[in-house]
């Protein structure tokens, strides 16, 4: 849930109908493949484009921890080799201007916080250079590598009180879980070989929300003031009216609008020019995807009009004269060559999927995170973006030879005439002529898309002999606004019945044994679980993880809030909201559920909060219906630890292998 920018089956059907996938010898991916995979992150060029720092992390199973560290990717052979040794929670590696240091930040022993790192490349220890009390998420260098603009959150509102032991507080925006008034996020710099620490902004305004970081921090190029995304408050709430904002570098002067479009954020420069540009949902229309804007000529205009989709990130190629934009299309992952002005077109990616934000080069080359459907995420380089990329890395190369589930994409129709797709996993081994239990995966958000890139509980289930389903229902990203728009005022039914479109479609494919059909999802995923089972009695089994069963309970109590309130055009507590918001909350429709159901979640998720899931259980555990509940003690969404992941995925498989076997 919440607005997540978070898997091409064009199965032309006769002839996916006809594939056959021989079994071999090799081993399927299992649980333990898990502990090994390796996670990169954040690819960073250095200035002259030869070497690229990533961020690698890795999962510790006997301490249930995760390994980060800063490793440089030569670009001409591929040569890794670690940066950092023995600190935790690595991230964020950014080059100084002239590539002779590595700022990063690291979480410092003492104070437990994030804190900003510097390395000198020549040689010698990494200095801290910061002691921000309640830590540090986002920071950049200035031009000239002199200084260090950062942002850092403010000491609790009512500081002296709480020591007081008078620790009431007001409630605004916030979830049901927190504890005091959420202090903001400012803006500060900081000479880059330490010293004093300068504040440039203060108010009621914060550079960052409570569940989503900072946005980038831009420097002007002559080192006079830094562009920020500056939102209403602290909350995420409210984030959404967020504008562009710039202050004076030293401290003097209170920070000016620059861009006052609501909903503005992740602002960047042109490499050379005036120009600039910046994420907004395309019109302001919060049901609409994130739009990339242009300015810097006194107006601004979408230069991604013609696309109307919706972009996750994007960055400035090095002539300036074009966007490079990442985003679903489809059941693919890609990259756009988007000009200024022109016909945007898809870069030739050869079948990997491009994964997060791609980095660019002064030479034009690119570097981003990419995935295949048989390999999980690794670092690609394109020399130029009419190229094809280029592997350097092998992190996850086990993976290759593992027997894997071949996926391919499947499109259909919606009943009322939308053009709808999915990703469909073949069991490992499959044989034509045999028909295969199926399990529907349904991805979270709702604004995420299943794509054909590895993805570990599919081959999980595929392992098992599993069919594994992933449709893309009204909501998702991958087909255009107009697909994703079409959730406005019908969260549940018409997502419901694409869905059940796309089953449709899979059936006639001939290889689903249709008395063994489970349904299962996370997040959005699992309110579209919850819906289904008690709307369509097909189903044999089902897993609900995270999911929002109530909507009217979930927009009073969970973080967002007024997330939930675009989907409706309206509170629940309105004469206009009051109906629809109880129509659509699978909670109303408990007493038609007969699937066996599998609930799972997180005791502190103020995203989609476990009383959810509370009244899921005891409204299919008093009907009579097959039920178990395991909540994990962790404050977030999903679990983020490898050894709860693990489990999480273990009783997911168990519970469709005793239901569907």
């Amino acid at each position: 849930m919440g607005r997540w920018r978070t898997w091409w089956l064009v199965a032309w059907v006769a002839l996916v109908a006809g594939v056959s996938l021989a079994a071999s010898a090799a081993t399927p991916f299992q649980l333990d493949d898990l502990q090994k995979l390796v996670k990169l992150s954040d690819p960073q060029f250095s200035p002259d484009g030869r070497v690229i720092a990533v961020v690698a992390t890795t999962p510790v199973w006997k301490t249930d921890k995760k390994d980060t560290e800063i490793d440089l990717v030569d670009v001409a052979s591929g040569a890794k080799r670690p940066l950092t040794h023995d600190r935790e929670d690595v991230s964020s590696p950014r080059w100084s201007p002239d590539g002779t240091r590595l700022a990063f930040l690291a979480r410092d022993a003492a104070s437990k916080q994030l804190q900003i790192y510097v390395l000198p490349l020549a040689g010698g220890d990494a200095q801290r250079i910061t002691d921000a009390k309640q830590g540090i998420d986002e920071f950049t260098w200035s031009p000239d590598g002199s200084r260090i603009a950062y942002v850092a959150q403010d000491p609790p509102i009512n500081e002296k009180a709480i020591k007081a032991h008078d620790k009431v507080f007001q409630v605004t925006d916030g979830n049901f879980l927190l504890r005091e008034a959420l202090a903001p996020w400012h803006l500060w710099v900081v000479p880059a070989a330490g010293g004093t620490q300068t504040r440039l902004t203060e108010g009621d305004f914060s550079l960052q929300t409570d569940q989503e970081g900072a946005t980038p921090l831009v420097w002007s190029r002559d080192g006079k003031s830094i562009v920020f995304t500056q939102f209403p408050s602290p909350y995420w709430g409210p984030s959404y009216r967020s504008v562009i904002a710039e202050v004076a570098a030293d401290g003097k002067g209170k920070p000016v609008t620059l861009v006052a479009d609501e909903g503005a954020n992740d602002f960047a420069y042109a490499p050379d020019g005036k120009a600039f540009a910046f994420l907004r949902v395309r019109n302001g229309d919060q049901n609409n995807g994130n739009a990339v804007y242009v300015g810097g000529d006194g107006a601004t205009r979408d230069a991604t009009a013609a696309l109307a989709r919706n972009f996750n990130a994007y960055a400035w190629m090095a002539d300036g004269k074009a966007l490079l934009l990442q985003g679903e299309l489809g059941t693919r992952s890609v990259l756009w060559e988007q000009p200024v002005s022109g016909k945007a077109r898809v870069l030739d990616l050869g079948g990997v999927e491009a994964i997060g934000v791609p980095d660019v080069a002064k030479s034009g080359a690119v570097a981003f995170i990419g995935s295949t459907a048989t390999s999980p995420g690794e670092l690609y380089v394109l020399a130029s973006a009419q190229v094809k990329p280029r592997r350097l890395t092998d992190v996850n190369a086990f993976v290759d030879k593992l027997d894997l589930g071949k996926a391919v994409a499947v499109e259909w129709k919606s009943e009322d005439g939308l053009d709808a797709d999915g990703a469909l996993t073949y069991p490992v081994g499959y044989q034509r002529g045999t028909k295969y239990p199926l399990v529907l995966v349904i991805h979270g958000g709702p604004e995420g898309a299943s794509t054909l890139r590895f993805s570990p509980l599919p081959q999980l289930l595929a392992a098992q002999g599993f069919l594994v389903f992933q449709p893309n229902y009204r909501g998702s990203t991958n087909l255009g606004d107009a697909y994703q728009h079409a959730i406005y005022r019908d969260t549940g039914e018409g997502p419901g019945k694409d869905v059940m479109a796309g089953l449709a479609a899979v059936e006639k494919l001939g290889i689903v044994d249709t008395g063994r059909i489970g349904v299962s999802g996370w997040s959005y995923g699992g309110y579209m679980t919850t819906w289904l089972t008690g709307h369509y009695d097909v189903w044999k089994a089902a897993v609900s993880g995270a999911a929002l069963t109530d909507w009217v309970m979930d927009y009073t109590i969970s973080y967002y809030q007024m997330g939930d309130v675009y989907f409706f055009g309206s509170t629940p507590w309105t004469t206009q909201g009051w109906d629809i918001w109880r129509q659509q909350s699978p909670i109303t429709y408990v007493r038609n559920v007969k699937a066996p159901t599998l609930i799972m979640g997180d005791v502190g998720d103020s995203n989609v909060p476990l009383v959810n899931s509370y009244e899921w259980y005891h409204g299919l555990r008093d009907n009579g219906v097959p039920v178990e509940f395991w909540a994990y003690p962790a404050d977030t969404h999903f679990p983020a630890d490898i050894v709860q992941q693990t489990d999480v995925y273990r009783r997911w498989v168990d519970w469709m292998t005793k239901h569907l076997k």
